[in-house]
């Protein structure tokens, strides 16, 4: 996916500026160099955002990512511990299926 020319703050303010009404947005689309169609795009995905909401969004989407490597990691080991147990002939483990509370 290509790289916007803008930041995420900078396209929180242009939709607030938007917000205020001074311009149309043809005019505003204008004056910052976008498209309609990317200003309605940003419109949809930013509607509501301000930039603290946006510093945690970044926050959240950056944790995400790190638990989903995390994740991804953990299961390659319980393959790669599976294929061994397999190719030396041992048992795998079975989990308990009782649980006691």
């Amino acid at each position: 996916m290509k790289k916007s020319k803008f930041s995420e703050e900078q396209i929180v303010r242009i939709l607030q500026e938007a917000a205020r009404g001074e311009n149309s947005h043809q005019q505003l689309c204008k004056d910052h160099g976008v498209t309609t169609h990317t200003f309605y795009i940003w419109r949809r995905k930013y509607a509501s955002l301000k930039t603290d909401d946006l510093r945690e969004l970044r926050e959240l989407e950056r944790e995400n990512a790190q638990l989903k490597k995390l994740l991804a990691e953990r299961d390659l080991e319980i393959d790669a511990l599976r294929a061994l147990f397999r190719k030396n002939g041992l048992a795998l483990p079975i989990p308990s299926r009782e649980r006691s509370f």
